[in-house]
């Protein structure tokens, strides 16, 4: 049986990651790619690896299959295509950011951020899936992405300050107060500091687990506001879909099935993106490419229509947006399942079914790297076959354990289950 690698390894241009199909790299943009140069990528993963472009939940983009021969050279020559892309700890933004009305424009506050975490916290400090969140408040917010610390901005009086948080997302993280956001480097840097002096790879839930709140709010407790309680505002997670960007003009979001494409496709998609006017693409979370730049909601429409074509998802009923698979057997050494081959049979085995449906994860193994959160179904590959976890994650203990042959059957059986418990509840 292969070794799981070890979750939390984060793969970027010069630092590959062994897989099953090779080596990977992940890139993490820090704004619109021009079309020249995301089509140039393209032909470079096909030239360097095996062609399977991945966008990830929090944004990334993936290239699969290098070799240790040809992963030097990917490097070198997606280096020289100009693309600015984060390295070290993520800071993670509205993939819109500048470009749409927000509370507060914190584009340059993240590019600070960025050099005082350069300047003054070695990346051997933190742990390598430290990340933090800096959202300036728009209309697509950050709210479903956990993080070790969130910062966000939220209308007060005349002007904005910034909510700090702690280690999940909106809804879960635990909240630290209010902050200016002139001192929202500061207080960043103060918690990750606090984070860096308990234990190698410590992470904020893990310190709020053992020692509370206390050590954090210390750290920060003569920037915090006082008597401060702003209204929150609700914004839209999806970024799937039309947006209105500042100038007038519009972008729209298309999302990869199952989080994966081939490069001739994904260049197909963006000779499309072109033909309707489009600048440039922007890699957002939940597994989706923004197109920036369209003229008129009669271009967005006939864009939509050819991503459709291509076999990338539009609508936000499309089944497919329900399952989610990581890369699974044999693109993954630590996989038992083959879930990319299995993806595209559980989402039309629960197309029959009307109405809103829940998450499906299908996770090659335990680790469950493509969707840490609960699912309402989660099936986990094992040698002795495919365990079925209700509402919980690739971690918890399955309910039963079916052949592989037999899991779309078996899935769509829970499913009707579930739907008909519900109705009678």
């Amino acid at each position: 049986m292969n070794a799981p690698l070890r979750r939390g390894v984060c793969p970027g241009l010069s630092a590959p990651l062994p897989t099953g199909d090779g080596l990977l790299v992940r890139m993490r943009p820090l704004g619109p790619v021009p079309l020249a140069a995301f089509d140039k990528l393209c032909t470079l993963a096909a030239a360097h690896g095996n062609g399977i472009i991945e966008t990830t939940a929090r944004g990334s983009v993936q290239v699969r299959g290098l070799s240790a021969a040809s992963a030097s050279r990917f490097a070198a020559e997606v280096a020289a295509l100009g693309i600015a892309a984060e390295d070290g700890i993520p800071i993670l933004m509205n993939p819109l950011a500048g470009l749409v009305e927000e509370i507060v424009d914190l584009t340059a506050n993240a590019a600070d951020l960025r050099r005082a975490l350069a300047d003054r916290m070695p990346a051997a400090r933190l742990s390598p899936k430290i990340s933090v969140v800096l959202d300036g408040g728009g209309a697509l917010s950050l709210d479903t992405l956990t993080a070790d610390v969130r910062l966000r901005a939220v209308r007060y009086q005349d002007g904005a300050v910034l909510r700090v948080a702690l280690g999940g997302d909106a809804a879960s993280a635990v909240p630290l107060g209010y902050a200016a956001v002139a001192d929202g480097i500061d207080v960043a840097m103060r918690l990750f500091e606090v984070l860096a002096n308990r234990r190698p790879n410590a992470r904020a839930r893990d310190v709020l687990m053992a020692d509370g709140i206390g050590l954090f709010h210390a750290a920060v407790a003569d920037l915090l506001l006082c008597n401060v309680a702003p209204q929150i505002e609700v914004g839209r997670t999806d970024a799937l879909g039309v947006h209105g960007l500042r100038d007038g003009s519009l972008a729209y979001g298309i999302g990869f099935a199952f989080g994966h494409a081939d490069a001739s496709s994904l260049r197909a998609l963006i000779e499309a993106a072109g033909r309707a006017g489009a600048s440039a693409l922007v890699p957002a979370p939940n597994r989706i490419l923004i197109a920036v730049g369209l003229a008129s909601s009669h271009v967005v429409s006939e864009f939509a229509a050819e991503a459709e074509r291509l076999g990338f998802v539009v609508r936000a009923d499309d089944r497919r947006r329900r399952v989610i698979a990581c890369a699974g057997a044999p693109f993954c050494a630590s996989g038992h399942l083959a879930t990319r081959a299995l993806a595209p049979l559980v989402a039309a085995a629960i197309a029959p079914l009307h109405g809103d449906l829940a998450t499906i994860h299908l996770s090659g193994c335990a680790k469950g790297c493509a969707h840490p959160k609960k699912a309402a179904l989660t099936i986990v590959g094992s040698p002795g076959g495919c365990g079925l976890v209700a509402d919980g994650s690739a971690r918890d203990t399955p309910f039963a354990v079916v052949a592989t042959e037999k899991l779309p059957a078996a899935i769509l059986k829970y499913t009707r289950a579930e739907k008909r418990e519900a109705r009678h509840a």
